[in-house]
């Protein structure tokens, strides 16, 4: 490769963690984002959970990258990136899961990762795979995909009558035919934390593997893989961590990783630029974290938890609405909907007024959603930079949204009138009759709801 006479530099001094995007520097919290005292005039995000918002020293490398790139090619960006790519980066994943950096992967997203490593397990014909309500149908897909590939059984976990887990019934049920087990974290349709420790406990006698999707959990709460005692650990890095779309990363137990990394083989990786955003936003969640921890005198909590109570209130004050928060422990997600209202009229009405959620879908969590008698439902999630302004502006926009919406569709609407029949002509021929077919579908989107499969 024909480096040019300021590869060298481009490595030094600005992807280096001790210059220009290090952890001493540009991810100090008091100059990274600076906001106006008057927040009125600016977006109030409340969809860390679908996308967070990229910290500025993190964007900035992220355009460089791209702009490196598209100059000098993606061979000379990976060369400069190369301690990024292959140490760095793993280095701080091992940090931040509790693992040792060379059982970390970097991949495109966390269902992509969990569908390469189910794919090549091959449970016996009658052996148990467990999942619970609150799994993502991207996990659902694979999981039935491998109970059709092997003829294994897919069981769910029930719910108690507070929407938790059932532990007891896990710790009655549990033995050695189990040879797989899916959990999420943090589920995306609800706020729900399931406790993964004590699962993690009760599953390490037996022989299953045990995976947790920590997509929605990562970022915003602590995530120990050594502590849950799982072998498989994936999520994405564009959520609460706030990297860059298209990068995600995984922990592997040295037991799966020839496994994984042949299914992996087949599949993209992320953009080099991608990886060194995400080793970028890495950094600066380890210091933003270790500020906070700081502050507190104690170890850091849940992100935004603080603010939950008052999102929370702001839902509840609004008439007609309905939360939609099962269990005991709750992050800093909260989902709702109006009684009456469609989801997807609320959030483009608050969208107009600068407040932006997510409309999500029953299929996203099919075996939880439909039975909580939602077929959309709206989604609120905190981030580190919201603030109890950014909570009162909400609330003050979900109720003008209600109102307004609620007495348009009060109002009474004038009589239509009809225009005047048109007189009837004799035609000199039969109009020729459409052929026998399917009706044509209707051109509105419909919502498609997903039951689970015997």
């Amino acid at each position: 490769m024909n480096a040019t006479p300021s590869s060298t530099d481009h490595r030094d001094h600005t992807y280096g963690t001790d210059h220009t995007y290090g952890t001493d520097h540009a991810y100090g919290t008091a100059t990274d984002r600076t906001e106006p005292a008057d927040r009125e005039g600016r977006t109030v995000h409340l969809d860390t959970a679908g996308w967070g918002t990229m910290p500025a020293a993190v964007r900035a490398l992220v355009a460089d990258c791209a702009s490196r790139e598209d100059r000098y090619g993606p061979h000379e960006l990976e060369e400069d990136l190369e301690d990024v790519l292959r140490t760095e980066v793993h280095e701080r994943l091992g940090a931040l899961l509790g693992v040792p950096a060379a059982d970390t992967a970097v991949v495109t997203d966390a269902a992509g990762a969990f569908d390469a490593l189910v794919s090549r397990l091959a449970p016996g014909r009658g052996e148990r795979v467990w999942t619970t309500p609150y799994e993502s149908a991207a996990r659902l897909t694979a999981l039935y995909a491998l109970r059709d590939r092997t003829r294994c059984t897919v069981e769910v976990v029930p719910l108690r009558e507070d929407g938790d887990l059932d532990l007891e019934w896990m710790a009655r049920h549990i033995g050695d035919d189990v040879a797989l087990v899916s959990v999420v974290h943090v589920p995306s349709g609800c706020g729900i934390v399931n406790p993964v420790e004590e699962i993690g406990q009760i599953l390490a006698p037996y022989r299953c593997v045990y995976a947790v999707d920590a997509s929605y959990s990562a970022g915003q709460l602590p995530v120990d893989a050594g502590r849950i005692g799982c072998q498989l650990l994936t999520g994405d890095g564009w959520r609460f961590l706030r990297g860059p779309y298209a990068v995600g990363f995984a922990f592997l137990a040295p037991r799966l990783r020839a496994a994984f990394e042949d299914a992996a083989a087949h599949r993209p990786l992320p953009p080099n630029a991608a990886v060194a955003g995400l080793n970028a936003a890495l950094a600066h969640h380890t210091a933003t974290t270790a500020t906070v921890t700081a502050a507190a005198d104690g170890p850091a909590g849940l992100a935004g938890q603080g603010l939950l109570p008052a999102l929370r209130a702001a839902v509840e004050e609004c008439p007609g609405t309905e939360l939609i928060a099962p269990g005991r422990v709750q992050s800093a997600i909260l989902a709702f909907r109006h009684r009456d209202l469609p989801a997807a009229l609320v959030r483009r009405r608050l969208a107009a007024r600068g407040v932006v959620v997510w409309k999500t879908v029953a299929q996203e969590t099919p075996l939880h959603l439909p039975r909580s008698g939602a077929t959309t439902a709206l989604r609120a999630s905190l981030g580190p930079d919201t603030t109890p302004q950014d909570i009162a502006r909400f609330g003050r926009a979900l109720r003008e949204v209600v109102r307004e919406e609620t007495a348009g569709a009060q109002r009474p609407r004038p009589a239509r009138t009809l225009p005047p029949a048109p007189t009837p002509v004799l035609a000199s021929a039969p109009a020729p009759v459409p052929p026998a077919g399917p009706r044509p579908r209707p051109s509105a989107r419909r919502h498609l709801t997903l039951c689970p499969t015997p």
